[in-house]
């Protein structure tokens, strides 16, 4: 793996490459790449202004890679990244969340199967926090061994029912969307902070029908409208984003380390399979990640 201290890959260019998580070796570095040298094992996720991580050689800047935990091989590694800087700036960034602030705080995780879900809970339980997370029948004992206190099968009947029948949360996540919102916020705590932090938002949607400039200003619009719709009922109502972090790796990869969050890996795939493990992402109801081993 190449490093770019300077940022210079635009990624724009064709054929585009897909993926974004990554876990290999520094092959060269920047002149004024300090915390690395060749041959360090590292990990990191891949902004989306770049060229993807499905390639044999990768240019990455350094605020963007994290040293890779000791406790994993690349393939666990590589299941980690983008995940773990969404849930982080989605958790962290926005939701305000931390390992001092989180013991006793009730957290939702709607859609807590998939690769977001079970490293949030991971790092939710690490914190000190009691977690409930909904998920289909079939995945409530996979949640419940990654931490989870407490499971609502959606497939059960109206999941607003069974929720507005526990006690009020601090914080949900919501990895779905939909038709989520129209209930999900009367299940806060009102006037109490409490936050909605949803990753399903209309801001590609907008930008691509729109363009780039009437996308922004439709966006902005969007969610300063639901803001101050929910803020008048004592919640706040955010967007997360991923958002590429070399140093959020870096407390990550310690938590790893220390035996606090694992890898959920579902398929690994050869390089020469990439067709079959989009193929496989497709279907949905995913139990963890797909990883792509570029080299057997």
């Amino acid at each position: 793996m190449k490093r770019d201290p300077l940022n210079v890959n635009s990624g724009n260019e064709f054929p585009l490459i897909l993926g974004r998580d990554l876990s290999g070796v520094i092959m060269e570095c920047g002149l004024d790449v300090k915390y690395f040298k060749e041959w360090d094992e590292v990990w990191a996720a891949i902004p989306p202004w770049k060229q993807g991580s499905l390639s044999e050689f990768v240019v990455v800047s350094a605020n963007e890679v994290s040293h890779k935990p000791k406790s994993m091989s690349h393939t666990e590694a590589a299941a980690v990244p983008y995940v773990a800087s969404t849930a982080w700036s989605a958790l962290v960034n926005t939701g305000g969340l931390s390992k001092d602030n989180c013991a006793k705080k009730r957290i939702l995780i709607i859609g807590g199967s998939g690769g977001v879900g079970t490293f949030a809970i991971q790092m939710l339980k690490a914190w000190g926090a009691h977690v409930t997370v909904t998920c289909s029948q079939n995945a409530e004992l996979f949640v419940r061994g990654l931490g989870a206190d407490h499971v609502v099968d959606y497939t059960a009947g109206p999941v607003e029912e069974r929720l507005g029948s526990l006690a009020k949360f601090d914080l949900i996540l919501d990895n779905v969307g939909g038709d989520t919102e129209r209930w999900a916020l009367t299940l806060l705590k009102p006037w109490c902070g409490a936050k909605f932090v949803t990753l399903v938002t209309p801001f590609l949607q907008n930008t691509d029908m729109l363009g780039i400039a009437d996308g922004m200003v439709q966006n902005a619009a969007t969610v300063a409208s639901k803001v101050l719709k929910h803020l008048a009922k004592g919640v706040h109502y955010r967007w997360g984003f991923f958002a590429p972090s070399g140093p959020a790796l870096d407390e990550i990869m310690e938590m790893v380390d220390a035996g606090q969050i694992r890898a959920v890996v579902e398929d690994t795939f050869g390089f020469s399979e990439v067709p079959q493990a989009f193929e496989r992402m497709e279907k949905g109801h995913a139990r963890g990640k797909t990883v792509v081993q570029i080299r057997k």
